[in-house]
């Protein structure tokens, strides 16, 4: 008895795929990782200054919250064919797109942080010298990381699941091969993609998680003296 092909029986679970293809495979995943991780990476860094002007300035506040709620409201699909006429047929495209979606998650999470600054925390320091500067770095930043890091674990997840749409500029990561292999019904191919893609926000978030972690240890003592 002849054994099976599962590549030539177009099986949805294939060792075959895996072992012919594994650096293709590799490309895709590399590529989908560096998108959503320079994405969500640029993405703080705009966000951060528009939460410092919308708590600066009032004025500024509804603007900032309303246009980044805009875009967030737009398909993915949309926004990528808007931006297209800017960036043209480039990996770029793909970024700022994932960085506007971002901007949402991002902006209001460091604003919320900012905003449940203790007021005695800020007149302590003022109390101790403190300049804006100081204040910012030295006293609020460290306050407002557990909800920055929560925006930034909801918004890289995010980010790789959106990065499978760029396939449609070729640059999709893990979404170029679900793609192609959903036009030629090459099961083994859209299985494998898509659960790397579902592994890898799986890990990240995980990754995140313990960062969060190691950079907030006050939080966790807090937690355990609350339950004491």
């Amino acid at each position: 008895m002849a054994s099976r092909d599962c590549l030539r029986d177009n099986d949805w679970i294939c060792a075959e795929y895996l072992r012919s293809r594994s650096g293709e495979l590799a490309d895709a995943t590399i590529q989908h990782i560096g998108i959503a991780a320079v994405s969500v990476v640029l993405a703080v860094l705009v966000a951060f200054p528009l939460a410092l002007a919308a708590r600066r300035w009032r004025a500024a506040r509804e603007p900032v919250l309303g246009l980044t709620t805009v875009l967030y409201t737009i398909p993915s699909l949309a926004m990528f064919a808007l931006l297209l006429p800017v960036f043209g047929l480039s990996v770029s495209v793909v970024v700022t797109g994932l960085v506007l979606y971002s901007l949402t998650i991002l902006v209001r999470n460091i604003l919320a942080g900012l905003d449940g600054v203790p007021a005695e925390a800020r007149e302590a320091a003022r109390g101790m010298g403190y300049g804006p500067g100081r204040m910012l770095f030295e006293v609020e930043l460290p306050l407002v990381v557990p909800a920055l890091m929560a925006g930034v674990r909801i918004a890289t997840v995010s980010a790789v699941s959106l990065t499978t749409v760029g396939a449609i500029v070729d640059y999709g990561g893990l979404g170029n091969l679900i793609y192609s292999g959903l036009q030629t019904v090459f099961r083994a191919q859209v299985l494998t993609a898509s659960v790397l893609c579902v592994v890898l926000a799986v890990l990240a978030d995980l990754l995140l998680l313990w960062l969060q972690r190691a950079l907030t240890p006050w939080t966790r003592h807090r937690a355990t003296a609350g339950k004491g």
